[in-house]
């Protein structure tokens, strides 16, 4: 087998960068790849917190080989993750062809690199495939509904892999994807069945108030009418939901947290390729509970709050 080259972007987190590394390290098939780590510059005016954070983290990218073959690339200057990891993914598809992406709070399991790279090759001609997924959130009301791998047009960007021939349809234009969208009444199911709000985070783009490329990946997906495969549980644990990255909240609890992550997934000849209806409705009732989950709290932070101002 060909493995893919990973990419790795970090900024100023060595502790989840250096929790990312140890579990790629530790993969199936590690000794066998290229890692390429993305270490993005300061920003102007930085203070000498920041500072020692981002230097930090560049002595910990340095530590050991953590790959058959490891590559660092600096940037002097702060880009930002969005062009950031358009950039890289960009040079390394141009050279290879296929990539594997990590930012750096993504903690994979022992098999992440398998189901990668055996994904890419099982469905590298198959112009309807245009994204490969790690991650799957946890939903332990339908989680045996789920047997095998499926797809969905809805996008992960939490451990993924692609082609260059599907990356090169995205488009970065969030006006015209906007546009498309809106003239196509589109939104409801581009919003997976008005469960999410993915639009907003278009119109954001629009605005200037966010600068973000996964959006922009999923809707070229979704305009595309490609497909993402996901695993049936998932293989990648997110731990930067800390407050601690520049585009991550600070949550009283992790909905997303997988209390153990899936070590293979084989990917049966008999599966279709089109939208899994399972997997839509799996993905639906997570996100519908965590909209329920998301109220309550509000609630009962509010009602804390008038029962403080009462005293």
């Amino acid at each position: 087998m060909e493995y893919a080259p990973i990419a790795l972007f970090v900024y100023n987190r060595p502790d989840h960068a250096l929790k990312t590394l140890e579990a790629l390290s530790i993969n199936q098939g590690a000794e066998k790849s290229k890692l390429y780590i993305f270490a993005d510059g300061p920003k102007q005016n930085v203070n000498s917190v920041d500072l020692d954070k981002i230097q930090q983290t560049r002595t910990t990218i340095e530590k050991k080989k953590w790959c058959g073959e490891v590559e660092i690339i600096y940037s002097e200057k702060n880009k930002g993750l969005a062009k950031s990891i358009t950039e890289g993914v960009n040079l390394l598809l141009n050279k290879y062809g296929k990539i594997i992406v990590l930012e750096d709070d993504i903690v994979t399991s022992q098999g992440f690199l398998s189901f990668m790279n055996n994904s890419l090759s099982y469905y590298e001609n198959e112009e309807k495939v245009m994204h490969i997924g790690g991650f799957l959130p946890p939903n332990q009301k339908l989680a045996s509904t789920l047997e095998t791998p499926f797809f969905s047009p809805f996008m992960s960007c939490w451990g993924w892999a692609t082609w260059k021939r599907a990356w090169d349809k995205i488009n970065l234009n969030e006006n015209e994807l906007h546009q498309y969208l809106q003239d196509n009444n589109s939104f409801n199911e581009y919003n997976l069945d008005g469960t999410l709000e993915f639009h907003k985070q278009l119109e954001d783009n629009i605005s200037g108030k966010i600068s973000t490329w996964a959006i922009k990946w999923y809707s070229s997906i979704f305009i595309e009418k490609g497909l993402c495969l996901y695993p049936h549980h998932s293989m990648v644990q997110n731990i930067g939901q800390d407050g601690s990255g520049v585009h991550s909240g600070t949550m009283y609890y992790n909905p997303y947290y997988i209390e153990k992550l899936l070590e293979s997934e084989t990917i049966p000849s008999s599966l279709l390729i089109e939208e899994s209806q399972v997997g839509r409705e799996y993905l639906k009732s997570f996100y519908n509970n965590l909209k329920k989950k998301s109220f309550r709290r509000y609630m009962i932070k509010a009602f804390n709050k008038i029962q403080t101002l009462l005293k």
